[in-house]
């Protein structure tokens, strides 16, 4: 039994003392220690040794002590996997060298067998298990196949993604045919993470908000379904899309146990949204970690009060940023330990 299990029964709607803190990309650059290991291995050797992403996944455990722990790694493995070549490359982001710009590009690609390809996240997973001790839950992730999607046919990051949406709009069965053979490997993927012991999966759609929200259901939301649908039998989903609020209603009525809120979104919004039944997680401003710690408590605190302390999981609303200092990150876990309501 895991000893710490707020996070677990907030996910499943029981009663907590407090609601569970994490901190998405909380095993990352704002740690010393991360950083450490960062200068001395790149960053796909990083997810692919085991034995190093599990100890950058226990980091944050030792450091800041929150109430999850999420597996290091990346979204970008799963096209790796899938015969994609995807180089990422600290401070210049992902870079795919030979884009997905075609039907015959797509043909090329492949629906691999993950416990060749991705082993390597199984097998850190496992590690990392013995490493927490049952203290602490493990959430595993994968990437929206719409998110993946704008990396591999843009080619790089970008802030508004054009070249990917016109691909979608301009040849929509290649558009699907890739984001169904994404999704098919993803599910596999991830049905491997939960037998390899995760206990939560998330789902990162960090580029859904640059779909309108008719195109959001047509290439996004349509394949995170198919993905909740396939592993919500065998674990909780939690679905974090970014800029999408106007899918908080359809994302409620899904099998999903809980959904991410960007600070963009108010808390009286996004439960009104949701019918104010399903758990909600977020979404504190990621730059307000940079205001003065006593500043960050007391936010913290009126965040939970807006947000109610039941079916709630204090987070970000997006990645923690590089140039935080530890101590503020630490400060945001703290003040949830010391809610009193």
């Amino acid at each position: 039994m895991i000893k710490n299990d707020l996070f677990l029964r907030a996910l499943s709607n029981q009663p907590v003392e407090r609601p569970p803190v994490w901190m998405m990309r909380q095993a990352g650059r704002y740690l010393p220690e991360f950083r450490d290991i960062r200068d001395k291995y790149d960053f796909f050797t990083r997810c692919e040794t085991p034995e190093l992403a599990a100890e950058i996944t226990m980091q944050p455990i030792r450091i800041i002590k929150p109430d999850a722990a999420i597996l290091f790694s990346d979204i970008l493995v799963v096209p790796r996997a899938m015969g994609i070549y995807v180089e990422l490359k600290d401070n210049l982001g992902p870079i795919i060298p030979n884009p997905i710009r075609s039907l015959e590009d797509v043909n090329k690609t492949i629906i691999p067998d993950v416990n060749q390809t991705l082993g390597y996240v199984f097998e850190a997973i496992k590690i990392t298990k013995e490493m927490l001790n049952n203290e602490v839950p493990l959430i595993g992730f994968a990437g929206s196949p719409w998110t993946i999607l704008c990396y591999v046919v843009e080619g790089k990051g970008s802030k508004t993604f054009d070249t990917a949406k016109g691909f979608c709009f301009s040849n929509p069965i290649a558009a699907h045919t890739l984001l169904q053979k994404i999704t098919d490997t993803t599910i596999l993927y991830l049905k491997g993470k939960i037998k390899a012991g995760c206990d939560v999966i998330q789902v990162f759609d960090s580029w859904g908000g640059m779909l309108s929200p008719v195109d959001y259901q047509e290439f996004s939301w349509r394949y995170i379904n198919q993905i909740i649908e396939a592993i919500a039998d065998d674990t909780k989903v939690i679905v974090f899309a970014k800029g999408c609020w106007f899918a908080l209603p359809a994302m409620s009525n899904s099998k999903a146990a809980a959904l991410g809120i960007d600070w963009t979104c108010s808390a009286e919004n996004a439960r009104y949204l949701t019918g104010g039944q399903i758990t909600l997680q977020g979404n504190f401003d990621p730059s307000r970690l940079l205001s003065p710690i006593p500043k960050i408590k007391k936010m913290v605190h009126q965040m939970i009060n807006e947000f109610g302390t039941d079916n709630y999981i204090v987070n970000l609303g997006h990645g923690i940023l590089p140039n935080i200092p530890v101590d503020n990150a630490k400060a945001f876990i703290d003040a949830v330990k010391e809610y009193n309501p």
